[in-house]
């Protein structure tokens, strides 16, 4: 894995993306099986998720999963998310984040693990959005690097299974295929998937 990647150009652009989404376009399906809202609160989870995983401080309670259930949209995300972008992006600047352990997801794991967890979030789910909500997606090629050494040796692991809570079953994709086409194939998705 490549050491501290920057999430800002991943952060704006998503913040990019959801001022493109329309309210007509929230109940859009997604690459990922979910309805566009619902990825949205999963969005608004994660971002909270991992921005206390880099500053390795956690509300009280439990740590759990962030939902996925469009009812849970706040009413207020089209501020609320890009504010929280900001914040996770500013985050993992600090090379603190990025050592250590830390917990994400109600789960216990290396701070650079989770910085890079965090990056493939980021490129990835910002892909679904932009392909549910009809908008263009062209992203930095350091950003797909950082994201395909964290989540080759992974999919190589499970032998191209999926892994739970993380991605889906891979999608086989030719070897010459662009590198971001690699990426979504890898995370369970088909490149060509058009709502």
């Amino acid at each position: 894995m490549t050491a501290m990647p920057d999430l800002a150009p991943a952060a704006r652009r998503m913040a990019g993306l959801l001022a493109g989404v329309r309210d007509a376009q929230l109940d859009a399906p997604t690459p990922c099986d979910m309805p566009l809202s619902a990825l949205l609160d999963h969005l608004n989870g994660l971002t909270l998720a991992f921005t206390w995983a880099a500053e390795k401080e956690f509300p009280d309670g439990p740590s759990q999963p962030p939902s996925a259930d469009a009812t849970r949209l706040p009413p207020d995300w089209r501020t609320r998310i890009p504010a929280q972008l900001d914040a996770l992006a500013a985050a993992w600047r600090s090379p603190d984040a990025w050592q250590g352990m830390t917990r994400a997801d109600g789960v216990d794991l290396p701070g650079e693990a989770a910085g890079h967890v965090a990056m493939n979030e980021l490129v990835v789910h910002g892909w679904d959005i932009a392909r549910a909500s009809d908008q263009p997606y062209e992203v930095g090629e350091d950003e797909v690097s950082a994201c395909l050494a964290f989540v080759a040796p992974t999919v190589e692991q499970s032998g191209g299974a999926g892994i739970e809570g993380l991605f889906g079953p891979a999608v086989e994709i030719p070897c010459d295929a662009p590198p971001l086409d690699r990426l979504i194939g890898m995370t369970g998705r088909a490149p060509s998937w058009t709502a």
